[in-house]
């Protein structure tokens, strides 16, 4: 728990600190001056906030990983070898270029995920508990899910979509934060204050990022479930089909031994529990997802 804290308050401090310098550099610090809002330098303002955190947490995803759920690299002349061996088969089979690591983490639940900052530095870490209640077909199908991940390189894609909706938010929070302002200040001719100012408009600013990051969500979310179905598509493609149908279908019978309770690891979870919140869910049903494969789509 407390190294899980650390990292966060580290990760954050790293992002701060790297946006005061690029802001300072671009002078995108004062986008509010005497003559008005320029509106050009909030965006770009906007811009550096959203793609920075993004970025580096793209870019610290494998020691991230590593770290927060305990996962071990193997290799192929230990207890895993025939493990990594077939993630390199699977990867070559990819076209990728350079082998991903390989790790495993103890934990009962069913699960699997890749990460990494590009295609030529990845992981494909699995569970004990996946290696033990799935067969060889099964787990295959599984390691080539996440390897059609690295192919497409759906973590670079998810980054850039996270960076876009984070400066949207950002942004139009602003204009509404300004627009409320200037409602309730009424008349500005008896009142120099400057537009973007004062502890009401860094509230109402808080408040409209919380609910835009919210409608956000759903974008983020719609992006990461059209790549799960189309890196199930490519597992299919790399290990056959009836093998990604194969472990899809284990994962309905093992549903509940994969946890999804844990906010800050849900995006490396293999599957999501339908329910009324799917819409917000990242990952497709698991019947939407075999039928996807049995319908050859």
């Amino acid at each position: 728990m407390f190294k899980r804290i650390f990292l966060f308050v580290l990760t954050n401090i790293l992002v701060m600190v790297t946006v005061s310098i690029v802001l300072n550099v671009l002078g995108l610090n004062h986008y509010v001056t005497a003559a008005g809002v320029n509106y050009g330098a909030m965006m770009g303002f906007c811009l550096v906030w959203g793609f920075v955190g993004s970025g580096i947490s793209l870019l610290l995803s494998k020691f991230m990983a590593k770290t927060m759920m305990g996962v071990e690299i193997v290799d192929d002349r230990g207890q895993y070898g025939d493990l990594v061996r077939k993630v390199h088969l699977l990867a070559r089979a990819a076209g990728l270029s350079k082998m991903p690591e390989v790790g495993v983490y103890q934990s009962p639940e069913v699960n699997a995920f890749a990460t990494g900052p590009s295609k030529n530095n990845s992981l494909v870490a699995v569970s004990t508990g996946l290696l033990q209640q799935m067969n060889t077909d099964e787990v295959e199908g599984v390691l080539a899910h996440e390897i059609a991940h690295i192919a497409n390189g759906d973590m670079v894609t998810m980054a850039l979509v996270q960076g876009v909706v984070n400066a949207f938010v950002m942004f139009f929070a602003r204009i509404a934060a300004m627009a409320l302002q200037n409602v309730l200040q009424g008349d500005r001719e008896e009142d120099d204050r400057p537009m973007a100012s004062g502890l009401a408009y860094h509230i109402s600013v808080m408040v409209f990022e919380i609910a835009f990051s919210f409608l956000g969500m759903f974008v983020v979310a719609y992006f990461s479930r059209i790549r799960e179905f189309r890196a199930d598509k490519g597992g299919a493609q790399f290990a056959g089909r009836h093998k990604m149908v194969a472990a899809l279908k284990r994962l309905q019978q093992k549903i509940d031994m994969v946890d999804d309770s844990q906010d800050q690891v849900k995006c490396m979870k293999i599957s999501s529990k339908k329910g009324l919140m799917s819409f917000l869910s990242t990952h497709p049903s698991l019947e939407d997802r075999i039928a996807a494969l049995e319908r050859g789509l």
